[in-house]
């Protein structure tokens, strides 16, 4: 199993490198319609909001967006009669530098939750940790100065070991150590029960099906009840 976790995570990040430069790009190219998009998806709307920031794994890549794991969440909080909106700010390609950048935008909509995900393109691209981590924290800070009463939940994320082991040992220890540090719940490991698994990932061996998804929506509910529960 562990080898083929390996060659998923392997055959994967030669698909989003070689994506890169167009997953950036279109990207940018929609960075602001999907603000304006999110912006738009509160009004008039009463209750509380949930914005989920992160990447591919958030926006539901190659699926439709109703499929994704946010969408799954507003779902189980309408059948709870919990009355939260759920926005989906995920980006394809979106590393933790491109996600601080836009971060701004992303509160002009008032958040009572916020789920940060971001770091797997981070880990998959090599970039330095410190600066992975700088980012994190800068956007934890930002969300608080913004609405110090916004809860955030940071979601964990784990890589092969293709950049070898001491990268990809730190690389897992900067999500609970700035949970730790900020006093955040913590989503331990988002792919938790996806990743390496075939039938539950697209062609690209990383992005999750349909059946994917609704496990990753498993995975962050058994901490958001929690904090709802608060």
């Amino acid at each position: 199993m562990r080898t083929l976790l390996n060659l998923c995570y392997f055959f994967s990040l030669l698909f989003l490198l070689s994506c890169g430069g167009k997953s950036t790009q279109k990207a940018n190219e929609t960075e602001t319609e999907a603000s304006e998009s999110a912006s738009d998806e509160t009004k008039g709307k009463g209750g509380k909001t949930i914005i989920f920031f992160g990447d591919s794994l958030t926006a539901g890549l190659g699926l439709d967006p109703q499929e994704a794991f946010p969408a799954v969440i507003q779902s189980t909080l309408d059948s709870l009669g919990m009355d939260y909106t759920v926005i989906n700010s995920g980006l394809s390609g979106e590393t933790t530098a491109s996600g601080r950048n836009r971060l701004n935008w992303v509160l002009n909509q008032k958040a009572d939750i916020f789920i940060l995900e971001l770091g797997a393109n981070d880990g998959l691209r090599g970039i330095p940790l410190e600066e992975t981590r700088t980012n994190l924290q800068a956007i934890i800070d930002a969300v608080r100065e913004k609405d110090p009463n916004t809860q955030i939940i940071l979601t964990g994320m784990q890589i092969p070991p293709n950049m070898g082991q001491a990268y990809t040992t730190e690389f897992r220890k900067i999500f609970p150590d700035l949970a730790e540090r900020n006093a955040l719940p913590l989503i331990p490991f988002l792919l938790e029960g996806v990743a390496g698994v075939p039938e539950l990932n697209q062609e690209d061996g990383i992005h999750p099906t349909v059946e994917g998804q609704k496990i990753l929506a498993n995975n962050v509910w058994a901490v958001l009840k929690g904090v709802l529960q608060e």
